[in-house]
């Protein structure tokens, strides 16, 4: 590690947690994190943390990543449908 870099981080209590989402979202979520060479954690906290400050987590060229993902791991969700989705096996 670069000696300046380490002067600059946070330590931080991690916690393990059960988070249950949508699987084509993980997939792309996992695909994403493994070519950005990070943790699924370390990618799902940047994330929340930009969001947190109304800031855009991801780069031009990571959202052409992001686009390509969806389409091999068929995701065609959208921020229109957060919040309206239901487990599949539920019955109405």
């Amino acid at each position: 590690m670069v000696f300046w870099y380490h002067n600059y981080m946070k330590t931080v209590t991690r916690v393990q947690t059960g988070v249950r989402l949508e699987s084509r979202v993980l997939k792309v979520l996992k695909a994403l994190a493994a070519d950005l060479e990070l943790s699924l954690g370390d990618l799902l906290e940047g994330v929340v943390l930009h969001a947190f400050e109304g800031r855009a987590p991801f780069s031009a060229e990571t959202l052409r990543k992001i686009r390509a993902l969806k389409r091999i791991y068929g995701l065609e969700l959208s921020a229109a449908d957060a919040h309206t989705l239901r487990e599949s096996d539920e019955q109405h």
